[in-house]
């Protein structure tokens, strides 16, 4: 066995969680790849893969090696593609984890224009809401919301997320305006994934933070906006998902000064040395096509 036999499969395992698909992408049969892998392992005396009827997954030190691995791999195909040229055809699979309003309404077409101008580049985009293990599930790169923890993953803002606080005109006459944030725990609010609502009170320049509940909650936020014009409850979420009923009067703005504005739409990718050609491509593209934009957030 060579030096880097077995390599391109494990990679191509990690990268699509499938010996199946890892198969597919490689135009060779799934045993192909399970031996191959098993024979990286046992050249190795490591176990990388941690393999179950339903799931693969890295284990310890499969992530290791990943991570180390990857980047090498990420070089040769920067290498090779700038050898040809710089303007060398971009070509592989993009992996992105992405949910809510603002990947499907946003990401999703700009991502869709880079593949077209990219016909060699296959793109999965996986919604959903929980955050994922990137290394460990074989994405490229996430977009994400709000405000980022500690995270050793590189981030790059995409957009900034101005918040709003609204209700119905009839909700508001039967059961008056709120004139505090405080206040909100009195009234029926339409919540996502969570029931603690951030604000900023501006003549202190301190957090509020409010537990509030109600009858509806949704992760998606026309969801939100149907059960707020319908008069339900109050609706806190980015402004621009409330845009035309704020517009035209089925939504009244409250709380106005309290809002919270330190949340933004981010894509965020591993901290790698190097990330293969098509990754940081499309990264660019995404920024270039989110600057200065607003876009409808995601939860």
């Amino acid at each position: 066995m060579t030096g880097w036999e077995g390599i391109q499969e494990f990679i191509m395992v990690v990268e699509t969680s499938s010996f199946t698909k890892a198969a597919k992408r490689l135009h060779v049969s799934a045993s192909h790849i399970s031996r191959q892998v098993a024979r990286l392992e046992n050249q190795l005396e490591v176990k990388l893969l941690a393999r179950s009827t339903r799931q693969v997954r890295l284990t310890e030190a499969g992530t290791d090696y990943y991570n180390k691995v990857s980047v090498l791999a990420a070089g040769i195909e920067e290498a090779n593609q700038s050898a040809t040229g710089t303007d060398a055809t971009l070509a592989g699979l993009i992996r992105v984890s992405a949910a809510g309003t603002f990947a499907e309404n946003n990401v999703a077409p700009v991502l869709a224009r880079f593949a077209r101008e990219n016909p060699k580049i296959s793109l999965e985009i996986d919604f959903n809401i929980n955050n994922v293990d990137l290394i460990a599930q074989g994405f490229d790169f996430a977009i994400r919301y709000g405000v980022l923890a500690d995270s050793s993953l590189i981030s790059r803002k995409l957009s900034e997320r101005p918040m709003v606080c609204a209700a119905s005109p009839d909700y508001l006459k039967r059961y008056g305006t709120p004139k505090h944030p405080s206040e909100l725990k009195q009234h029926s609010c339409l919540t996502t994934n969570t029931d603690r609502w951030i604000f900023s009170d501006e003549n202190s320049n301190n957090t509020l933070e409010i537990r509030v509940s109600g009858r509806w909650m949704s992760t998606n936020g026309n969801a939100l906006r149907y059960a707020a014009t319908e008069g339900l409850g109050v609706t806190y979420t980015p402004h621009v998902n409330l845009k035309s009923a704020l517009d035209n009067g089925e939504l009244i703005p409250i709380l106005q000064g309290f809002e919270d504005n330190t949340r933004s739409n981010w894509i965020v990718y591993p901290h790698r040395r190097h990330l293969p050609l098509r990754v940081r491509r499309a990264i660019s593209y995404l920024l270039e096509h989110c600057k200065d934009n607003e876009f409808s957030a995601s939860f």
